[in-house]
């Protein structure tokens, strides 16, 4: 019932159309980019009822308060502390090992503002997770959700990077 009232309000309605296929994994990171608009969110949770998909997030804390938390864990969130010492990235990691079915979807820039670097955590977490990554985009020129390639981590971070920045920047070309 969710999945047919999304496809009319995110298809019809607002017009957008999703591109590629959704891997048939129960693992993996989902590297969603460009992350620039506060609408990217409901964006997000439209394309995952859309393709009738768990997909989970991990959100800063503060979201998760008395008034919107069970809002938030109802949409697949998990609340993180950036603010710690905590490694995030085991934290993580260890969800992978634990569940049998766990795809993060977490946004490299790490803000809604333009960056010229990435973060680095997506990729590691990958790694230490052993899982592939789905690039994922949000062309919002051509109303477009593009599932761009699952891509295996190599351990070279510098060569991987540009290699992932490209299939993105080739997507958001007209």
């Amino acid at each position: 019932m969710i999945s047919w009232f999304s496809k009319i309000i995110f298809l019809r309605l607002m017009g957008w159309k999703i591109e590629g296929d959704f891997p048939s994994l129960n693992k993996f990171v989902l590297a969603v980019v460009p992350h620039t608009r506060n609408t990217d969110f409901i964006i997000g949770v439209l394309t995952r009822a859309v393709v009738d998909q768990k997909i989970s997030y991990v959100g800063k804390k503060e979201l998760f308060n008395p008034l919107t938390g069970w809002f938030f864990r109802a949409l697949g969130g998990t609340p993180i502390n950036r603010n710690s010492t905590e490694n995030k990235v085991s934290s993580i990691t260890k969800i992978f090992k634990e569940k049998e079915v766990f795809r993060m979807a977490i946004a490299p820039e790490g803000t809604r503002k333009k960056v010229d670097k990435w973060k680095t955590g997506f990729y590691y977490i990958a790694m230490e997770a052993e899982v592939p990554i789905l690039l994922v985009n949000f062309n919002y020129a051509l109303k477009q959700v593009g599932f761009l390639k699952l891509f295996y981590p190599t351990g070279n971070i510098e060569k991987d990077f540009k290699e992932m920045e490209s299939y993105f920047n080739e997507a958001m070309q007209p």
